[in-house]
């Protein structure tokens, strides 16, 4: 089940979020105060945060800033406070928060919204993510992996390979591949030959089968030897 981080420095606000989701099977953690919260935030992994902006210690706001610039950390954020004007949200959002309640607030809206948040960023995290058999590659982290081996790959290479990717098992044509890594900016007619020598060389050549195939006069493709 989910696992969820409260920040809260009120003591009856924590207790009714306890006893209305742990019955439900969520696993939660809590925090009193804004120090204790950026640690816990740091060291362990949560499906959502539940952060006070008013908090001894460090406030909600700069504690999610701290989150998102320092930490670099995407747990989805939601923002429990007392503070509803216009301007008090707009600083929640910009500080990097994902959604904002106002207090006081029903349970039942509560778990509407977390469930929403974390489905965001399970969606999200997907699209991030492409797989083609034993390659993984994220956009978002800028990784690639085959079997969990780390490829070195350059930026424009990375493009060749997410676009091969993200249209798995279709043939992409040579003219599509390279509007689509270079848009109207296209190079000599040989840089993408060079560049998918360089990406074989990465993705295919360690390895005891290849998953970049040249369909010639047509295009390229990439697939999964496994269902060969």
């Amino acid at each position: 089940m989910y696992k969820i981080l409260i920040i809260e420095d009120n003591p009856d606000i924590v207790a009714n979020i306890y006893a209305f989701f742990e019955p439900k099977g969520f696993e939660l953690d809590n925090a009193h105060n804004g120090i204790s919260g950026l640690t816990l935030a740091a060291n362990n992994r949560y499906d959502v945060i539940l952060l006070d902006v008013m908090l001894p210690g460090m406030d909600g706001t700069k504690l999610c800033k701290k989150l998102r610039d320092e930490l670099h950390n995407k747990t989805p954020v939601l923002m429990l406070t007392a503070r509803d004007t216009i301007s008090d949200k707009v600083a929640g959002f910009d500080s990097g928060a994902d959604d904002y309640l106002v207090k006081p607030f029903s349970l039942v809206e509560l778990e509407s919204r977390i469930k929403a948040l974390i489905r965001r960023h399970q969606d999200d995290h997907f699209r991030h993510s492409i797989e083609v058999g034993k390659l993984s590659l994220n956009t978002e982290e800028h990784t690639i992996t085959r079997e969990g081996q780390s490829l070195k790959l350059t930026p424009t290479g990375f493009k060749i390979l997410n676009v091969l990717m993200s249209t798995s098992p279709r043939v992409v044509s040579k003219n599509e591949l390279e509007e689509k890594v270079w848009g109207e900016d296209i190079p000599s007619s040989d840089a993408l030959r060079t560049h998918m020598h360089s990406v074989r060389a990465q993705v295919d050549k360690p390895f005891v089968q290849a998953m970049i195939i040249t369909i010639p006069g047509v295009g390229y493709q990439i697939i999964d030897p496994d269902k060969i």
